[in-house]
Parts: C-alpha cells; sequence; structure tokens
C-alpha cells in the first residue's frame, strides 16, 4: 500500500499542478499547448495522464476565465498582445471573432480543427458579448475532448510499441514528433 507522501504520490501531484498551471499558461500567454505534458505522461500511465487532464482543464479554464474578464473591460489592448504571440495574427482574432458571431460559444470547437488558440475564442467570446458561464460550460467539452483523445491517441501508440522500443526510445519519438509538429504549425500560422 503506498502512503500519501510516498515518491510515487508526490510525483502524480507534481504533475498534476504543472499540467494545471500549463493549461492556465496556454490559455493566457504560453503558445505551446498542454497537450505536451499529457502525452508524455500518456506514455507511461494511462490513468494519471487522464487525471492531469483535468488538471490542465481547470487551468485552462481559469486562464479562459481571466481572458475573458479582459476581453469584457475592453478587448483591445489583448488583441494587440495576442498578435505579438507566434502563430496568432490580426487576422486569426478576426476570423475567430466571425465564427463566434456565427456559431456562439460553439466556435470553442471549431479551434482544434483549425490550430486556433483557445485564449482567441475566450477574448473574442467576451467581445461579442457573451456571457462567461456559458463561455465556460462549453469550454469544458471542447478542452477536455482534445486533452483526452490526444492521451488515449499516444497510450495506443506506446502499447503497440511498448514490445519493440525502450520508453527512452517512446519518450525520443515523443519529443521528436512535437518538435516535427510544432516546427510545421510555426511555419504553417506564421
Amino acid at each position: 500500500m503506498r502512503s500519501g507522501n510516498s515518491p510515487d504520490t508526490v510525483t502524480a501531484r507534481r504533475l498534476n499542478v504543472i499540467a494545471g498551471l500549463w493549461g492556465a499558461a496556454e490559455a493566457t500567454l504560453f503558445f505551446i499547448v498542454p497537450d505536451v505534458l499529457l502525452s508524455r505522461i500518456a506514455l507511461c500511465d494511462l490513468r494519471r495522464a487522464l487525471l492531469a487532464c483535468l488538471w490542465a482543464l481547470l487551468g485552462a479554464l481559469l486562464g479562459g476565465s481571466l481572458i475573458w474578464v479582459m476581453g469584457s473591460i475592453d478587448p483591445e489592448p489583448t488583441r494587440a498582445v495576442f498578435a505579438k504571440i507566434p502563430a496568432i495574427s490580426p487576422a486569426m482574432i478576426d476570423r475567430v471573432h466571425e465564427q463566434i458571431l456565427d456559431l456562439g460559444p460553439w466556435a470553442v470547437f471549431v479551434g482544434p480543427l483549425t490550430g486556433t488558440p483557445y485564449k482567441v475564442y475566450a477574448l473574442e467570446a467576451a467581445g461579442a458579448g457573451f456571457g462567461l458561464l456559458p463561455f465556460l460550460l462549453i469550454s469544458v467539452p471542447a478542452r477536455l475532448l482534445r486533452f483526452v483523445l490526444v492521451v488515449l491517441l499516444t497510450s495506443a501508440i506506446a502499447r503497440a510499441l511498448r514490445g519493440r522500443a525502450s520508453m527512452r526510445t517512446l519518450q525520443v519519438l515523443h519529443l521528436t514528433a512535437w518538435t516535427a509538429f510544432y516546427a510545421w504549425y510555426f511555419t504553417v500560422m506564421s
């Protein structure tokens, strides 16, 4: 039986806190998705990765709430800051604004399909006059769905390769895949 302060428990707590902080950071100014950490956890432990998804979601909701509040006060300064974040342009912000007007808060589901950061949807939902509660309620499935799909896919790939590749090799593949993804993403989105 494990004690509440075993190294394994402490590590799990730290990973959860990091996932939550990463979710909040990415929902505000950071430009690397928490999926990187979540999928890394999924290489070793699916259950722990799924729990970390909930923490990343909580962080994303807190960060998204902050951006929504800033957008409800005056979206222009935040739009100007966002336009300086890698892979976010004024044209992207304008597209999200139009999506929000067309689809309402449901537009948050479009983001993962188009590579558009959640933070832009939080800002534009507020600017379009959509309430914080409806925005957060739709954010739960929109954010959690992607987190969980990434974790499940990573776990399935790791299980399939486990007999043929060491954990170190899986970690290198993980790092290589995310590096290649972001090289492509920043090239295409810039």
